[in-house]
């Protein structure tokens, strides 16, 4: 359990911004679950979603670097998270996998020509003796746009899917899953985008940093 306490390259959390970002929750008398549920919004919420900046480059997957941006894609925002909730001695691991999105999909389609998106980014945290699967992706404005109930996260229960919008048409779609990481896997990460999306990012050029 203790590698999932750990710091790391990318879970950088002694930085001096990781810290002020949690240290509110230290100085008050909160549980680890209301931590982790505290946290789990303020990411959720203070960082807007956005999948159409990618970056190829180890450094800007640093939680110091993501919490100095005011948006994030799902894989940042969860790195973002793990570093909070491991600062908090609160353990805690990114999750990967593929899904696919069925509501305002005209954009993605367009820009990935596809409406899949991978890899999909997650964390598990473990509260009270069992790992839960929470996803910060979705802001609550974005969710309200799209008709869709943010997705909240009660400290006992998964909080990783939003399968259906407010009318019941289906919304999210779980495709595949890659499974558990103790750091982050910017290499697998990187092979598998390429895969999926060649016309974008199995470029010859030596290029980091996409605007989609």
């Amino acid at each position: 359990m203790m590698k999932y306490l750990a710091s790391s390259y990318y879970f950088d959390f002694e930085s001096d911004i990781i810290q002020n970002i949690i240290s509110k929750y230290k100085c008050r008398p909160l549980s680890k679950v209301d931590q982790s549920i505290a946290l789990y919004t303020k990411i959720r919420d203070d960082y807007k979603y956005d999948p159409y900046n990618i970056s190829l480059s180890k450094n800007n997957y640093r939680s110091s670097i993501i919490a100095n941006k005011t948006t994030g894609n799902c894989v940042e925002k969860s790195i973002l998270l793990i570093a909070c909730l491991r600062g908090l001695d609160i353990p805690a691991r990114l999750h990967l996998g593929k899904v696919k999105n069925h509501i305002a999909v005209e954009r993605l389609t367009e820009k990935f020509g596809i409406n899949e998106l991978t890899p999909h980014g997650m964390v598990q945290v473990y509260l009270n003796d069992k790992w839960l699967k929470v996803s910060p992706a979705f802001n609550k404005s974005l969710c309200e746009k799209l008709n869709v109930t943010p997705l909240d996260f009660d400290g006992k229960n998964n909080a990783c899917l939003q399968e259906f919008n407010k009318e019941g048409k289906q919304f999210m779609e779980y495709l595949d899953d890659y499974g558990h990481f103790e750091d982050v896997p910017v290499e697998f990460m990187k092979q598998n985008i390429k895969v999926h999306y060649p016309h974008i990012f199995d470029t010859k050029e030596n290029i980091t940093e996409f605007k989609l």
